[in-house]
């Protein structure tokens, strides 16, 4: 048998309504922190985009991929509206996960 561990969908974002980035991980506090270490090359660290704004648990790392996919496609509206819905100030939730 098979044991899968949870896995997480992610937005970051640099400042309240700017630059906006959608992950998914096993790891959340591990990728959030090589984020803000800018540790793996790429957008997120171009555009110096580490501040954890919202995230969703799923049960399965195939769940997280598909809503991770989901979220992608919808306009940028739809995603300050769900970052808002439990972030109103945009604070950055990365100390709120130890």
């Amino acid at each position: 048998m098979r044991i899968e561990r949870s896995s997480y969908v992610y937005i970051l974002s640099n400042e309240k309504n700017g630059t906006i980035y959608i992950g998914v991980t096993s790891n959340l506090i591990r990728r959030i922190q090589e984020h803000k270490e800018k540790i793996i090359e790429g957008f997120t660290e171009k555009y110096d985009v580490n501040k954890l704004v919202y995230c969703e648990k799923h049960g399965t790392i195939g769940s997280a991929i598909l809503r991770e996919k989901q979220m992608k496609k919808w306009n940028r509206d739809w995603k300050i509206k769900l970052i808002e819905k439990n972030n109103i100030k945009w604070d950055d939730l990365y100390e709120s996960l130890f």
